[in-house]
């Protein structure tokens, strides 16, 4: 209510306030800078000017959330359709200060660079150093792309925590195009993340999120999930520390799917996507994209997420709400659901015994059916969420789940 939209409004402003301070300190450091400087000069007429000053190091990592930086990191190489993606990013960040873009060039591609240079200062432009060929096994030769992938990632994520030291990013690669929320979505979500150990990143990704699967209507519902998606994530430094040392040479995201790595946490992904791909040209050769990528659904409608109570997406909270929500909706069978029955039932369940039977009823029902690791896509403790012919369906194991069972792959 009233009381909301001012509390909101408050926060805005001493937001806005803290910005500008820090924006008036470091105009103040300029000045004590040039002003030593002139005095040195004045004394010393003969003396050659001394160097300019380096930039000052970003502030050290704060623990506010609310005025948090968060920037974006663009990995690009030889597409220059990322114009498509940069200036959705632009156009949609509610503020140059706190979303900082920063745009990572691997491959070299003179193109690709051009366009990167048009934006002037609106962006910050790194180029991967290495762009030698990587040795790999006989067997890989035709995946040489995932492995400068892998390298590219490993060498942008250390400038971003290692070089500039912010707290977090948000990863985006040079195909996505960003939703008119996409900052809000990632603002709101982020003290979310610093507070909840069982959350490793927030994600802009439905796997399903085809138009015919999701409900536009409920823009606002999120989940956690145990598939890690990608395609537009959020990742704090901590994060990085405890991947970097151990980072792949090959196929990274499959590599974060691993239980190794994922060791039990989950991301929070949305009912529609906030960020979608129209780019057919890449590693993977278009085998996705034609069959699922190029339907997904990307979110028009703007949600003040930053308004919004998320505190149901925190662990204990979600499996105390979401978990009895799915298992109390009634089963049906997989031939009633085709056959638009039971209409009167409102949100219903799909149970699955096994590898096989969640792959033909995925098939079915046109979900994803491929399995990482044992873990289903946008699946959370095996449950997955989506819209059928209009009703809300879950597709679930048994409710004594245990556990992924990784040879289910």
């Amino acid at each position: 209510g009233e009381g909301d939209r001012l509390t909101a409004e408050v926060i805005r402003l001493a937001q806005d306030a803290e910005t500008e301070l820090e924006r008036q300190k470091d105009l103040l450091r300029q000045i004590h800078r040039y002003s030593g400087l002139w005095g040195r000069r004045r004394g010393l007429r003969l003396t050659p000017a001394p160097p300019p000053p380096p930039p000052s190091p970003p502030p050290p990592r704060p623990t506010d959330p609310a005025g948090a930086v968060l920037p974006v990191l663009v990995m690009a190489c030889d597409r220059s359709t990322v114009r498509r993606c940069l200036d959705k990013l632009l156009r949609y960040r509610p503020s140059a200060q706190r979303f900082p873009v920063i745009v990572s060039q691997d491959c070299g591609h003179a193109e690709t660079a051009r366009v990167i240079a048009s934006y002037g200062d609106a962006v910050a432009h790194i180029r991967q150093p290495d762009l030698s060929d990587i040795p790999v096994p006989a067997e890989h030769r035709k995946f040489q792309g995932y492995y400068k992938i892998a390298r590219h990632y490993r060498w942008a994520l250390g400038q971003v925590f290692r070089t500039f030291r912010y707290r977090a990013a948000i990863v985006v690669e040079d195909d996505l195009e960003v939703a008119p929320d996409f900052f809000e979505y990632f603002q709101a979500a982020f003290p979310l993340l610093l507070a909840d150990r069982s959350l490793w990143c927030v994600s802009a990704w439905n796997d399903n999120g085809k138009e015919q699967m999701v409900d536009v209507g409920q823009a606002e519902l999120l989940y956690r999930t145990d598939f890690f998606p990608g395609l537009g994530w959020l990742l704090l430094a901590e994060l990085w520390d405890e991947l970097e040392p151990k980072w792949p040479r090959a196929f990274w995201d499959d590599w974060m799917r691993q239980p190794e790595q994922r060791r039990d946490r989950s991301c929070v992904r949305p009912e529609v996507s906030r960020t979608m791909t129209f780019g057919r040209k890449g590693v993977s050769h278009g085998q996705f994209f034609d069959q699922y990528l190029k339907f997904i659904k990307l979110n028009d409608r703007f949600v003040p997420f930053t308004q919004l109570d998320l505190s149901y997406l925190k662990k204990e909270e979600y499996e105390r709400s979401f978990l009895p929500k799915v298992y109390a909706a009634p089963e049906v069978r997989v031939e009633e659901l085709q056959g638009n029955r039971r209409r009167e039932l409102g949100a219903v369940r799909l149970q699955y015994s096994g590898r096989d039977s969640f792959k033909a009823f995925a098939k079915a029902l046109g979900l994803m059916d491929d399995l990482k690791s044992g873990v289903p896509r946008a699946g959370y403790r095996g449950i997955v969420s989506f819209v059928y012919r209009g009703r809300r369906v879950y597709l679930a194991p048994p409710s004594d789940w245990t556990g992924y069972d990784p040879s289910w792959s």
